[in-house]
This record gives structure tokens, C-alpha cells and sequence, in this order.
């Protein structure tokens, strides 16, 4: 069963795959951010810190096997 953890509740290895293409990590990162009501997440993925949160996300999912959280606004 999947876990809320990552891009949609899909399971680690699939968020994994979808964070490692970026076009997909863009659209994907802010549809969750959206979702989880965190409009501040929203806005910076949209607008500047794509390469920087790009980033984050691929070293938390090979590391905690789960996408980067550090913006909980």
C-alpha cells in the first residue's frame, strides 16, 4: 500500500523515478505542495527555487526515501 510520503502516495521507488526528470519533479512538487495547502511551497516551486528544491528532493529521496519537507509554510 502506498504511503503519503511522496508525490501523490505513490510508492518511494516511482517518486524516486518522477523526481530524477525535472520536468515531472516541477509539475509533480507543485501539485503537492498545492494539495498539502502549503501556498508559500507552491509559489517558490513555480517561481524560482525549481533548481534549488530539484535538487534537495533527489538527495532526500535517495537518503530518507521521501521528498524534501524543509518549506512547511
Amino acid at each position: 500500500m502506498a504511503s503519503k510520503k511522496d508525490y501523490f502516495g505513490l510508492e518511494p521507488l516511482v517518486s524516486l523515478i518522477l523526481a530524477i526528470i525535472p520536468f515531472t519533479s516541477w509539475i509533480c512538487g507543485a501539485i503537492t505542495r498545492l494539495q498539502e495547502g502549503k501556498i508559500v511551497a507552491f509559489i517558490v516551486r513555480l517561481i524560482g527555487g525549481f533548481t534549488v528544491v530539484w535538487v534537495l528532493d533527489l538527495i532526500f529521496m535517495v537518503l530518507n526515501k521521501r521528498i524534501c519537507r524543509i518549506l512547511n509554510i
